[in-house]
C-alpha cells in the first residue's frame, strides 16, 4: 500500500476547508447547495467534492440530503461554534490588538462593556512617558457622556437609548450634552462616521475617540477608544485615529464571531 505524501493531505485538508467554507458563506437556503453548484463555483470537479465532503459528513460537519443530494451545514459546525464561543472572552481577545493600537497611537487605549445606563472600564493601557487619565479598571461612567458609551449607544434600539435617556443626562463640564434631541443627532453621525468622539464632554481637558465591539449575534457589547490630552489629540488627530479604531474594533468583533462591518462616512 502506498501512502499519500503531507504535501498531497495539505493539499486536500485546504480544499476540504475551502469547500466547508463555501457552504458557510451560502446559507441562501434552508434546503442547502446543489453539488453542480459547488462543483462549478469552486472550480472542482463533482467527484472530487464527493471525496472531499466524506470526512466532513462523517464528522456532522455536513450533512447531504438524501432525496435531493444538496449539501448544507451539520450539527458538528454548531458545536464546534459553541465550544469557541464558550472559550473566548473580551479582555483576553481584545489584549493582543488594544495593545497594537497603544504602539501606534502613543496615547491611552480603553476597552469597556456596556452595563445599562454605563460603561465599565474593563482593560487599560497607557503609554508611560505622557500623562496618565484618571480612569481605573472596573469603574463606571454614564455611556451618554463618553466616547465609548456613545460608541455603544449609536448601535442600540431605540428603547435601549430611551432608557439612557430617562435615567438623566445632567452635565460634567460645559460641554457634556444634555439635550436628547443633541444626543440622538450626535449618535447618527456617530454611525454615519463609524466612531465616536467625548471632546472634553466627561473631562476638561481630555478628547477620546472610540469604536463599537460587537459579538457573535452581531450585538454591540462594548467598545474600545483611545484618550489623550486635547495638545495631544487635535481634531485633525481625531481624523486620523479614528479609521485606526474602527478596524481594532471590527478585528476584535471578529474574533467573537460577528459579521458585522462598518461603512465609514464624512464626519461633520
Amino acid at each position: 500500500m502506498t501512502t499519500a505524501s503531507p504535501r498531497n493531505n495539505s493539499t486536500s485538508l485546504r480544499r476540504a476547508l475551502d469547500l466547508l467554507g463555501y457552504i458557510r458563506d451560502h446559507p441562501d437556503t434552508a434546503r442547502g447547495l446543489a453539488l453542480t453548484t459547488i462543483a462549478a463555483d469552486l472550480g472542482m470537479s463533482k467527484s472530487t467534492i464527493l471525496r472531499l465532503s466524506a470526512p466532513l459528513t462523517e464528522a456532522d460537519l455536513l450533512l447531504r440530503d438524501r432525496e435531493t443530494g444538496w449539501f448544507r451545514l451539520g450539527p458538528g459546525a454548531l458545536r464546534l461554534g459553541q465550544a469557541y464561543l464558550s472559550s473566548i472572552d473580551l479582555r483576553t481577545v481584545a489584549r493582543e490588538p488594544l495593545r497594537r493600537l497603544l504602539q501606534a497611537v502613543h496615547e491611552t487605549c480603553h476597552l469597556v462593556v456596556y452595563d445599562p445606563p454605563d460603561v465599565v472600564y474593563i482593560d487599560k493601557v497607557e503609554n508611560e512617558q505622557t500623562v496618565r487619565m484618571a480612569s481605573r479598571i472596573g469603574s463606571r461612567v454614564p455611556a451618554y457622556r463618553t466616547a465609548v458609551g456613545k460608541a455603544v449607544l449609536a448601535w442600540l434600539s431605540d428603547d435601549a437609548l430611551q432608557a439612557v435617556i430617562d435615567a438623566g443626562l445632567p452635565a460634567v463640564t460645559e460641554r457634556t450634552t444634555t439635550d436628547p434631541g443633541r444626543l440622538r443627532a450626535e449618535l447618527e453621525r456617530v454611525r454615519r462616521r463609524g466612531y465616536a468622539v467625548d471632546d472634553r464632554e466627561n473631562e476638561p481637558e481630555v478628547r477620546c475617540v472610540a469604536a463599537p465591539v460587537f459579538d457573535h449575534a452581531d450585538t454591540v457589547v462594548g467598545a474600545l477608544s483611545v484618550s489623550g490630552l486635547i495638545s495631544r489629540i487635535s481634531p485633525a488627530r481625531v481624523h486620523e485615529i479614528g479609521p485606526m479604531i474602527i478596524q481594532v474594533g471590527l478585528e476584535i468583533s471578529r474574533s467573537l464571531g460577528s459579521s458585522r462591518t462598518i461603512t465609514t462616512g464624512e464626519d461633520s
